[in-house]
Order: C-alpha cells, then sequence, then structure tokens
C-alpha cells in the first residue's frame, strides 16, 4: 500500500514538472517569436535619427551651460566612465557635467562614425573636439557611448570618452 502511495505521488509530481516544463517552454517560444517580430520591425536608420536628434539637444545644452540638461539624457541606471576618473553615476552627473562646464567649455561637436544595435540598446561611435573662448579647440577625441531603449526613449546606459590629443608637458 506504501509503495503504491508512494508511485502516485511520484507519478503526479512528474505530471506536474512536465505541465509546468511544457507552460515554460511555449512562453519561451513566444518570448523568441517576439523578439524576432521586434527585430523585424526595428528601423535603424529611424533609430540613427533619434541618436542624432538626442545629440544635438545634448550640444545645445553644453552651449548653454546647462549641466541639469546634460545629465537628464542618461538612463536611470545610466554612467560617465570620463579618462583618469572614476565611474561617475547618475547621481553625480550633474557635478560632472557643472565642472566640465566651469573648465570653460563653450561648445562640444559631435562626429557619429557608426551606430548599430537593436530595439533595446544601440552602440555608437564617434569622435568629439570641445572648444573655448575664441573658439580655441580645448580638445579632440572619441567615444563610445551605449543607449538604452528606457520608455520609449533613447537615454545614454554608458559613456565613455577620451582625448586623442598629446600628453601636455
Amino acid at each position: 500500500m506504501k509503495k503504491t502511495f508512494s508511485l502516485y505521488v511520484l507519478i503526479g509530481a512528474a505530471f506536474i514538472l512536465s505541465c509546468n516544463n511544457s507552460t515554460t517552454a511555449g512562453k519561451a517560444a513566444s518570448d523568441s517569436s517576439n523578439n524576432m517580430m521586434a527585430e523585424k520591425n526595428f528601423d535603424l536608420n529611424k533609430a540613427r535619427n533619434s541618436i542624432d536628434e538626442e545629440n544635438k539637444k545634448f550640444t545645445d545644452e553644453v552651449k548653454k551651460g546647462d549641466s541639469v540638461g546634460l545629465a537628464s539624457h542618461y538612463a536611470s541606471d545610466g554612467m560617465a566612465l570620463p579618462p583618469n576618473s572614476e565611474a561617475v553615476k547618475k547621481e553625480g552627473l550633474i557635478s560632472l557635467w557643472g565642472s566640465f562646464i566651469r573648465m570653460g567649455v563653450k561648445e562640444l561637436r559631435l562626429s557619429t562614425q557608426d551606430v548599430k544595435g537593436s530595439d533595446e540598446m544601440l552602440t555608437e561611435t564617434g569622435t568629439y573636439e570641445l572648444y573655448g573662448d575664441k573658439n580655441k579647440m580645448l580638445d579632440k577625441g572619441k567615444y563610445v557611448v551605449v543607449w538604452e531603449n528606457e520608455n520609449g526613449s533613447w537615454k545614454i546606459y554608458r559613456d565613455i570618452f577620451n582625448t586623442s590629443m598629446p600628453e601636455s608637458k
């Protein structure tokens, strides 16, 4: 009797687990199908145009000296990775861009060279030039920005940049 009861429990458990696995497999197949549909509907040119628009707003905010506006371009978990410095998380970005502006930066010119990715994340590579008073070049270099689609808007997830100019002596 005890063996029969144990057998029924074992068969019941196997049945429940097999039902659960088929639901999970069905959900995984559905998720995979939805991802493929999203990728088919994803328009990289449209995404590139959105990034260009965001970069235009960003450079306009540099001209205005608006560190709050600059920080607003970052995702909720966004981070800047400036050269010779620690990573700067969301809460420190206003201060980072404020110090950038106080250094005398009046203009930032960005030249996007490449954008690749999906409807969830994009990677942008490019070059930058920084100008101060009287259009004096302060720095030029290269950057990589990872953009994250956050609530339907492209936001900066990671931002790393470094100079291409020789070290001053």
